[in-house]
């Protein structure tokens, strides 16, 4: 069944990031701390449509409120009561959309920063339609988006300090060391300047893997045991050689598998 919100859904790529980082003036290991704490990972769902979270109380807000009687569980002043997590938001989004379009677009955070719909124009977008569009097509358009909300409020400078602190203030709001946002970003700072990067080539594999029906665990870009027992299971199915690798050539294969999905 086609949906408005599936689009080619491709994974993160070195070139979005090496422009991510270009744009906001940081390393990779600060802009990888960023991700491994602030972000959800992965910018989709396995049914290849961006990650959302619908907010009742902005959709409220929105539209003056006057849905609230009539639609308290997707239009009202009290944050939360999100429900499931997943596909579920869709269904939430879906009647807001019923209603005020333009509202229901606003109200939900979008893809792998979670981007709230209502920033869409301080993260470089002309308004919430052409953000929804970009965040629909890969995670290197979320991850731009993302960018462009951190430095139209300076967070990027916090990064660049190192100023922990200042940049889970400004990126989470003033109850930030309620989850250790600043610790977080820190010690993940430190992982990621002494050890290996994810790897962008066995990240994009895990999630062409989710999209084709397979469990690859974490999405993550380490090849662990899930990873490789997805892979491996493939590989059988499909009458290849089996290997513990995901490599190009692999993964070129795994996505021509992804474009014969249905739309």
């Amino acid at each position: 069944m086609s949906d408005q919100f599936r689009d080619k859904a491709l994974p993160l790529h070195q070139e979005g990031v090496a422009e991510v980082v270009d744009r906001m003036q940081v390393t990779v290991a600060e802009l990888w701390a960023v991700l491994n704490v602030e972000t959800r990972g992965c910018g989709f769902l396995a049914d290849r449509r961006p990650m959302i979270l619908f907010e009742r109380h902005i959709f409220s807000r929105e539209t003056v409120h006057q849905f609230d009687a009539s639609h308290p569980d997707i239009s009202n002043r009290k944050a939360g009561g999100y429900g499931a997590g997943g596909a579920a938001q869709y269904e939430r989004l879906h009647r807001a959309l019923a209603l005020d379009r333009k509202s229901a677009l606003r109200s939900a955070s979008w893809g792998i920063g979670q981007l709230m719909g209502f920033n869409a124009e301080i993260a470089g977008y002309a308004g919430v339609e052409e953000m929804v569009t970009a965040m629909t097509i890969s995670e290197n358009h979320q991850l731009l988006g993302m960018a462009g909300e951190i430095t139209d409020n300076r967070l990027d400078r916090a990064l660049r300090a190192h100023d922990w602190a200042a940049f889970a203030r400004g990126y989470n709001g003033p109850e930030y060391a309620k989850n250790s946002y600043d610790t977080r970003l820190a010690a993940a700072y430190h992982k990621y300047t002494l050890g290996p990067l994810p790897d962008l080539v066995v990240r994009a594999g895990q999630i062409y893997l989710m999209y084709l029906g397979y469990h690859p665990g974490s999405i993550d870009g380490v090849s662990g045991r899930f990873t490789r027992s997805a892979l491996n299971e493939f590989l059988e199915q499909h009458g290849l050689p089996v290997t513990s690798e995901i490599n190009e050539e692999l993964l070129e294969i795994l996505k021509q598998e992804v474009e014969k999905l249905p739309a």
